[in-house]
């Protein structure tokens, strides 16, 4: 057996710490794995999904080679350099032609693998290319557009410390989003001095911890939040001395929620109006309050609103830069952006938040004569065709554009539809990291090295895309010497004044940093460190912006001596580094709104308005059930794991549905069941359980994945949903609230 190697699970925004050894024909395998207890965050912690990363390193449907599409459709291997030059010639000539704004990103990124997503900047800025997207856009949007407004930055709750803990659409047994959540769940629960409050129409795992469980009605948490936060109002609950010194906007919230019907949109919520009343009690009454909300309802109904609600009720209680409140942490890089929306996508005219055109309008941008559509696109670590709504018809606006060009490691369902396919190196076959860097006060960084050497003749996205802007001529050659030459004289010093001096002379520099970095900083680093030539830029970014927080995690010296010792420090820390500790005031001091919580977002008081009306219930009899498509569950991941084989329980994507709508519709436990939407019908067999409320069924997610040997396990949730229904705000689906109707199959 091999000596125990560090690196991280890839399957969750936590990436907990691994330690694994290696087996099997010439070291190929993942054997055996456990939680690294040297790891800042998980501490040793590990839950039992990654114990399939195998399936991962060695899927079924891995792409080794280069493809290329014949013409009746199937791949041909061809070698890099062909690859290369034709996807650079094709990529060229419609930008040439059509203009780069017409050339489409999506991806970069995934839960582990987040350097492509800078890689990219080169042939991005290259090619001109001005639209991208990727599944923050499915989820995170419309939180990332409150945050925005409201704090001018991304906000976290401190679960650590707090002393009432609440989870909106959030099943954290299953999902994560905390470290150590398993563990953190059960201590947390035992503790009788803390309380939690989840909000959720399932009675999940974490429901079961919970000491209030406020079960709505599918798709009526606007109704249940607005509300509580009436309550807090009407009932003089909120901190006003607190809100008059931190905040801006007040008077224009409490005028809006003085006249709430709470009664009334408790019932609507279906929650009794005394555990209404005991959980706001419970909220306005604490010291602290810690709040996640996740994608049980960033894919509901009236996403956006939600998260104004959800921000307003814990804001208006004063749980901001407090301990066991909401902070905001220091990330190496921001990847939820500003929030804020300056432009609209070319064709249908949908907000751009964060920089990220919405999923569900991407198909519509491209199948259409507008002489704006999309006529190529770049698909880098993602699978928009089986994860995005309404699969079939994205896969026919894949079909229909001029190039298609899928940087990935499997023969995916998005793969399938490319003209060129760029085998990428998997995440444990090179140097890699994730920018989910979220903690307080202690935040980590953790920089992996390979486990195995590269299979077949696959490659990395850094060098992928340091050959493509080379063949798209854009490598500044003589700037690459003189950086190389100033290296070896003078170090990172002098190499240093260099580029920034470069960068002073042309801007264009600045886009194709890190293609420059890989191919002259690259080299001299340790291990063959190469791909991590970025971070040295972004930890002098990181030294510049917050230089107390760096000192206080034992980080000494001005800007550029703190910055090389944090750069070193990542390199060397196989288990990952703290490289920022914090206190309360740090939070203040990141918040915008020059330092004040603002209040009134007119739009989202304006948007109060639609509560008047009736929720979105299905009532009719064609789909008069509620399908949640995709929920999590023991054995269901991203497409990650393409297969099946790693599931010990529920191989098969059973449909979950409540006992009376079994027993009126004839369905037995274990039987099968006909899901029928708009869009699609599918067939799935059948968990007859008390998690469901009658009318709610659900789908998991990660299933429905087509492998290269004909095999398919469970349904593929996203040939049921809709393009059409997503949030009018934020463009984000409603994957969690598809109509549908339920027979049973003989």
């Amino acid at each position: 057996m091999s000596e125990w190697k560090t690196s991280a699970c890839i399957l969750c925004e936590c990436n907990c710490g691994i330690q694994v050894q290696l087996g099997g024909e010439n070291d190929r395998e993942i054997v055996r794995i456990r939680g690294d207890k040297d790891h800042p965050a998980s501490q040793g912690y590990l839950c039992q999904k990654a114990s399939g990363l195998n399936y991962y390193q060695n899927g079924k449907d891995r792409v080794t080679s280069p493809l290329r599409r014949r013409e009746d459709g199937s791949f041909e291997e061809i070698d890099w350099d062909t690859a290369i030059a034709e996807v650079s010639q094709r990529l060229l000539a419609v930008r040439d032609q059509h203009g780069g704004d017409k050339i489409f990103y999506y991806g970069g990124g995934g839960q582990g693998n987040h350097l492509p997503a800078g890689y990219s900047t080169g042939i991005r800025r290259v090619l001109g290319m001005q639209y991208r997207s990727n599944a923050l856009a499915q989820e995170k949007t419309g939180e990332f557009w409150i945050n925005g407004q409201m704090f001018g930055n991304h906000v976290k709750g401190d679960f650590e410390h707090c002393e009432v803990a609440i989870f909106l659409g959030k099943n954290p047994w299953h999902s994560h989003g905390v470290p150590r959540a398993r563990a953190w769940l059960r201590d947390f629960s035992k503790d009788p001095a803390r309380k939690m409050i989840v909000v959720d129409p399932v009675a999940t795992e974490t429901a079961k911890f919970a000491d209030i469980h406020l079960r709505v009605k599918p798709g009526t948490d606007a109704w249940l939040l607005a509300a509580m936060v009436g309550m807090l109002v009407q009932q003089e609950k909120h901190q006003v001395d607190w809100l008059r010194q931190h905040a801006t906007g007040l008077e224009p919230v409490l005028e809006a929620f003085a006249h709430i019907p709470v009664a009334d949109y408790c019932a609507i919520a279906g929650i009794p109006l005394e555990q209404a009343q005991q959980a706001v009690d419970l909220v306005s009454g604490a010291a602290s309050v810690a709040m996640f909300e996740d994608l049980g309802v960033q894919m509901n109904h009236h996403s956006t609103l939600v998260s104004y609600l959800e921000k307003l009720l814990w804001v208006l209680c004063g749980n901001f830069g407090n301990p066991g409140g909401q902070y905001i942490p220091a990330s190496l890089v921001n990847i939820a952006g500003s929030g804020l929306s300056s432009r609209n996508s070319p064709v249908v005219g949908a907000p751009i938040i964060s920089g990220l055109v919405p999923c569900n309008v991407i198909a519509d941008e491209i199948l259409t004569d507008h002489p704006d559509r999309y006529r190529a696109m770049v698909v880098e670590s993602a699978n928009p065709v089986h994860s995005l709504a309404d699969t079939n018809r994205f896969a026919e606006a894949l079909r229909s554009l001029d190039t298609v060009v899928v940087i990935d490691i499997a023969m995916s369902e998005t793969a399938r539809q490319a003209d060129y396919i760029l085998p990428a190196s998997t995440q444990y076959e090179k140097w890699e990291a994730t920018f989910f860097n979220f903690e307080f006060p202690d935040n980590y960084f953790h920089l992996r090295k390979p486990l195995f050497e590269a299979e077949g003749d696959t490659l990395p996205e850094a060098e992928i895309h340091a050959r493509l802007v080379e063949a798209m001529g854009a490598m500044p050659e003589h700037l690459c010497g003189e950086l190389l030459a100033a290296l070896e004289e003078g170090g990172r010093n002098a190499y240093r004044e260099r580029f920034m001096q470069a960068m002073a002379e042309d801007p264009s520099v600045a886009d194709l940093a890190p293609v420059i970095l890989y191919r002259t900083l690259g080299p001299s680093l340790p291990e063959g460190a190469a791909a991590a030539a970025p971070l040295w830029p972004i930890a002098l970014g990181f030294a510049m912006k917050e230089p107390a927080s760096l000192s206080r995690a034992g980080f000494e010296g001005d800007a550029f001596s703190q910055a090389d010792a944090l750069f070193d420090a990542i390199l060397a820390g196989h288990s990952g580094i703290v490289f920022s500790r914090d206190d309360q005031d740090s939070s203040w001091s990141r918040l915008g709104n020059e330092g004040r919580v603002r209040l009134d977002l007119p739009a989202m008081l304006a948007e109060l308005e639609v509560l008047a009306q009736p929720p979105a219930l299905p009532t009719d009899e064609e789909y008069p059930f509620v399908l949640m498509a995709g929920e999590r569950r023991d054995y269901s991941a991203n497409t990650i794991f393409r297969h099946a084989g790693w599931r010990r329980k529920d191989p098969a994507g059973a449909l979950r549905i409540c006992p009376d709508d079994a027993s009126r519709l004839g369905i037995a436990e274990g039987g099968r069941a006909r899901i029928t939407t708009e869009v699609g019908s599918a067939l799935a067999p059948v968990e007859i359980t008390e998690r469901m409320q009658p009318g709610h069924v659900s789908l998991p997610n990660g299933f429905g994945l087509d492998n290269e040997d004909g095999e398919r396990s469970g349904v593929a949730p996203n040939e049921l949903t809709s393009l059409e229904h997503r949030d009018r705000f934020a463009g984000t689906p409603h994957h969690k609230f598809v109509p549908a109707r339920i027979e049973a199959v003989a």
